[in-house]
């Protein structure tokens, strides 16, 4: 039976990003069923631009969707998108830190100054009669789209259901920054009040528990993978491109380029390749950036004393991601905040080994010395070691590589996780 669902996002595509590139897959997948998607976000497309500087008109805007990160493309059925413009007001952190320290945890979710504010969407909520059978809404930190989420939920008496995307950060440090930001009282407060949480790996699983939520709500889901999305690039066009001899090694690192993930970290590592053994100087990897790049990484490359061995791509288009991925040699994200590391699928679908810090998504997804490497969060010193290791065995490239690529045929395929959140959602509405 055909489903009415309302996606709740703080952005969406042309917006880039994990959550975002998910939910408009999801909403491609339902509408193909024959479900109704209906989206609410904002007009945000930069990240920046949900803590108030977006050009929004002051409306909800409804577009024709899904959106792929890089360009449109019509489907059957398409989703609604409402989008909402975020609130700009003089002191507007202080004003919401201030209005957050009020102990009721609703409001304290509304007023996180890390939110997109946006009153039109909260008004627009409590007004909305369309069919309803359900409200799915991601991704954590951004409470005031998920309160609008839950607001719709509870007024029409449907069932709520989360994909939060925890960031368990590094499990050996109990004060992990980035942990306590996803775990934040109110943050667990919402957790609870979902009929059902979608989490990606057996640890977000675990954490998930132990904050409380009832084992029989949790749904292990997992993320996939198109190898025809990422697959088919022309190597030799893009090391041409990038001025890199057949016989360099390239690492490549495709992410929002900042310190959360990694990228900095990677650069120390590989201007310290030569004194973890990697010689002579003159032959030392080249590394390939592509992503946005964010404030504290510019900030960082201003004083990089390596940059004759850098290339930055920002963001890539369809065509050269898979240019990217088919001239790089390995695929690096040591990243502190990633719930799963869909990128490491990508990568693996090309036959590429992976090097990730053993913190959230990643820990549990890479099977360390069979497809990738796990180092130790923070350790750049390692880092650099596993790189030398592969970046001096090319043998050992393409067998985890191809691990990797078996792994993902085997394991990844979107249909089986799409499929997955239909049948959960047509279960929990229909109470099956």
């Amino acid at each position: 039976m055909p489903l009415h669902v309302a996606h709740f996002v703080h952005r969406y595509p042309p917006a880039i990003g994990g959550a975002e590139a998910y939910f408009a897959r999801l909403g491609e997948y339902l509408s193909g069923c024959g479900d109704t998607v209906d989206v609410w976000t904002t007009t945000a497309v930069e990240l920046a631009e949900m803590w108030g500087n977006s050009v929004g008109t002051g409306n909800a805007v409804t577009g024709c969707g899904p959106v792929h990160p890089v360009t449109a493309f019509p489907v059957p059925g398409n989703p609604a998108i409402r989008r909402f413009p975020p609130l700009l007001f003089p002191l507007r952190r202080y004003v919401l830190k201030a209005l957050s320290l009020i102990p009721h945890r609703p409001w304290q979710l509304l007023t996180a100054p890390s939110n997109p504010v946006c009153p039109a969407m909260w008004r627009a909520v409590n007004r909305y009669t369309g069919p309803l059978d359900a409200v799915h809404a991601t991704a954590f930190p951004y409470g005031f789209p998920l309160m609008c989420g839950l607001r719709l939920a509870r007024r029409r008496n449907v069932p709520f259901l989360l994909t939060p995307f925890l960031h368990l950060g590094d499990p050996l440090d109990p004060n992990d920054r980035t942990r306590r930001q996803y775990t934040r009282p109110p943050l667990v407060w919402l957790l609870k009040q979902a009929d059902r949480v979608f989490v990606q790996t057996p640890s977000e699983f675990e954490l998930a528990k132990q904050l409380g939520v009832p084992e029989s709500r949790l749904v292990l889901q997992g993320l996939g993978v198109d190898p025809t999305e990422c697959t088919g690039g022309d190597r030799a066009k893009a090391r041409a491109a990038w001025g890199v001899t057949d016989d360099t090694f390239v690492i490549g690192h495709l992410a929002n380029n900042s310190v959360e993930k990694g990228t900095v970290d990677l650069l120390r590592a590989v201007a310290g390749l030569c004194e973890a053994g990697f010689e002579p100087a003159s032959q030392r990897p080249a590394t390939v950036l592509a992503g946005p790049e964010m404030p504290n990484f510019l900030q960082f490359w201003q004083s990089y004393s390596g940059k004759e061995h850098v290339t930055r791509l920002g963001v890539l288009t369809d065509e050269q991601k898979r240019d990217f991925f088919a001239g790089i040699d390995a695929f690096c994200l040591p990243s502190r905040t990633d719930s799963f590391g869909l990128v490491l699928l990508e990568a693996w679908a090309n036959g590429k080994p992976v090097v990730a810090y053993r913190a959230g998504g990643p820990a549990d997804l890479i099977r360390h010395g069979t497809d990738g490497f796990l180092v130790r969060c923070g350790d750049v010193t390692e880092l650099a070691a596993r790189l030398n290791e592969l970046a001096a065995d090319p043998s050992l490239v393409r067998r985890m590589g191809e691990r990797g690529r078996e792994r993902v045929a085997a394991a990844f395929r979107w249909d089986d996780k799409l499929r997955l959140v239909r049948d959960t959602l047509s279960a929990v509405v229909h109470r099956v």
